[in-house]
């Protein structure tokens, strides 16, 4: 992200002061701002002559931070786009067929569901899948909840080395080395993962490295990790959440990748349940689909709350996830 002296010309209040106080908190970019704490660059603004100016920056950062978009596109622009983007199957013919093939390359799609609906099963049917083709899969695990027996089954071989043969062993050994696992368990933990992986793609393609290239980013569940941010850290929990999933959506952009991340539900005011993050967080994702699942059933009904190519409503019903 921006180094703040970069910002100075258009943003008055970011002045030469105002920087020299982050630098005597390290920081130096707008990157910098966001994994301190707010809270504590505001208390420490406050022993300061010029407090009030101090305060105005911060808030100016804040929402520099929360305009942050992807470049907009016109009419014309959005269907090429639309039109040259591939899909990644989920292994699911249910799912592909609501959603057009599959997950749209360059593009971020939210599972949206209650606990034990299908959200990981998808996950982890989609990660096998696309390995299986011989690409790389980046699964950040914030709940313990990968599971090499599901992904052995989702390719249909048995998770049991001793037993199988030498080719079932050897086809779940290479599906498990394309899928890499990072548990998270902090949204800081997360950012600095997604930092790495940005790195790393610039480098791949800047030398032209195009094996085993990565194809699909997993978060299961965006929603544990920043959830906790939200509770009472005031503009900070907000202004992380912004800039997390503009973050995800600037790795498939660039990059030619799909990212899929999980969201659990929370009971609005009418009674229903709604998607948790709030409304800031529903513009980030380009795909919202919402699975559902009767207690202790075998299969699972998705509809489409959001799509830029399909009427929102539409429900595949009967999914069969589970075994």
């Amino acid at each position: 992200m921006a180094p703040l002296n970069s910002l100075e010309k258009e943003y008055p209040l970011i002045d030469s002061n105002f920087q020299i106080f982050c630098a005597s908190h390290a920081i130096y970019s707008v990157e910098d701002f966001l994994l301190h704490d707010i809270d504590a660059l505001f208390n420490s603004a406050t022993n300061h002559s010029s407090s009030q100016k101090l305060n105005q920056g911060i808030h100016q950062l804040l929402s520099i931070i929360d305009a942050l978009q992807p470049p907009l596109l016109n009419g014309l622009q959005l269907i090429e786009d639309s039109q040259n983007k591939h899909v990644l199957s989920t292994g699911c013919q249910g799912i592909d067929a609501l959603i057009g093939g599959g997950l749209r390359v360059g593009q971020l799609t939210e599972l949206v569901g209650p606990s034990s609906s299908g959200k990981t099963q998808v996950c982890l049917m989609s990660a096998s899948t696309v390995a299986k083709h011989n690409c790389s899969v980046i699964y950040l695990d914030t709940g313990n909840s990968f599971s090499p027996q599901r992904i052995a089954h989702f390719i249909g071989q048995s998770s049991d080395y001793i037993s199988g043969n030498q080719a079932d062993r050897r086809l779940l050994q290479n599906v498990l080395d394309r899928i890499i696992c990072y548990p998270v368990f902090d949204v800081y933990q997360m950012f600095d993962l997604l930092h790495q992986l940005k790195n790393n793609l610039r480098s791949e393609a800047q030398i032209g490295k195009s094996d085993r290239h990565v194809q699909l980013l997993i978060v299961d569940s965006i929603s544990s990790l920043i959830t906790p941010i939200l509770r009472g850290s005031g503009p900070q929990g907000h202004a992380l959440m912004i800039s997390a999933g503009f973050l995800l959506k600037q790795l498939a952009h660039e990059h030619n990748i799909t990212v899929l991340v999980t969201n659990h539900v929370v009971g609005g005011d009418d009674g229903n349940s709604k998607p948790a993050l709030g409304e800031s967080w529903k513009s980030v994702p380009h795909v919202r689909l919402l699975l559902s699942r009767d207690c202790g059933g075998k299969v699972c009904n998705m509809s489409i709350i959001k799509h830029p190519a399909m009427a929102s409503g539409r429900t595949a019903t009967s999914i069969r996830l589970f075994v």
